[in-house]
């Protein structure tokens, strides 16, 4: 039975990266407009901050060998796991009691999170002088990634949050409740 819950973990962890990389696909016609942030958002109050790591990682990194690999890679997988980090540590255990629009609101600040993150890190990779001048030149495109978060938050986390627990379920880790909110 064990062996059969890991192959459904598994197979899950798969789906969502799957999800990942063909969502950045998609839309890489669209600056930082992807729903990459919210997946792992999803999955981390799902699942839990290893899952939600395993898929930052991975879909990260398969994506960018089509859409182009460098020293940024570093930064996205570091400022994916902070965000991780912070879902799984801060609002997970608090999330259930949180109107829709509350998580709505998160989803679009971590789009400003991944920002600060990745030009804090690409100062210490590439080794510029002016870590504000960086940073700032880069919140049009922070404020495009919030606001493609807050959306991708309020479509998928109707579909996602049902969708994962049914599979945990199968797997036997949840107990269905009728006043689960998936912040519909």
């Amino acid at each position: 039975m064990a062996k059969n819950n890991s192959v459904r973990r598994i197979a899950l962890l798969s789906m969502m990266i799957a999800i990942a990389y063909v969502g950045r696909s998609l839309l890489q016609v669209v600056p930082n407009v992807q729903p990459v942030t919210v997946i792992l958002i999803i999955l981390t109050l799902s699942m839990g901050i290893a899952d939600g790591l395993i898929v930052a990682v991975l879909s990260i990194l398969i994506s960018n060998l089509t859409l182009g690999m460098g020293v940024w890679t570093f930064a996205q997988i570091i400022s994916f796991s902070v965000i991780v980090l912070i879902t799984g540590l801060i609002i997970k255990p608090v999330y259930k009691k949180m109107p829709t629009w509350t998580m709505v609101l998160y989803a679009a600040s971590t789009g400003l999170i991944y920002g600060l993150v990745v030009s804090f890190v690409m100062k210490y990779l590439i080794g510029f002088d002016s870590f504000w001048a960086y940073y700032l030149m880069g919140i049009p495109m922070d404020l495009m990634h919030a606001f493609g978060n807050g959306a991708f938050y309020a479509i998928l986390s109707p579909v996602l949050f049902p969708l994962i627990e049914k599979n945990l379920r199968m797997q036997g880790y949840v107990r269905t409740s009728s006043n689960d909110n998936y912040h519909s």
